[in-house]
């Protein structure tokens, strides 16, 4: 699956409802972080960083997506 395009230019998406953070490099290998993104975009709720890091993502209390 490829990134949705209003994300094109980014890694890491965090998803405002539940303040968890996904790697968009990982959708074609893991469904649950397709549909998660897929339900972010949909929802219009989601958060990307600057720099675009995990670290990042962390700093402003987004928890990793774990399987």
């Amino acid at each position: 699956m490829s990134k949705p395009t209003a994300l094109e230019h980014f890694r890491f998406v965090g998803d405002k409802r539940t303040q968890i953070v996904y790697d968009m490099d990982e959708m074609a290998a893991n469904q649950a972080v397709a549909e998660a993104v897929a339900g972010i975009c949909s929802a219009e709720t989601y958060a990307c960083f600057g720099p675009d890091t995990i670290d990042e993502a962390r700093n402003r209390g987004y928890k990793p997506f774990r399987n």
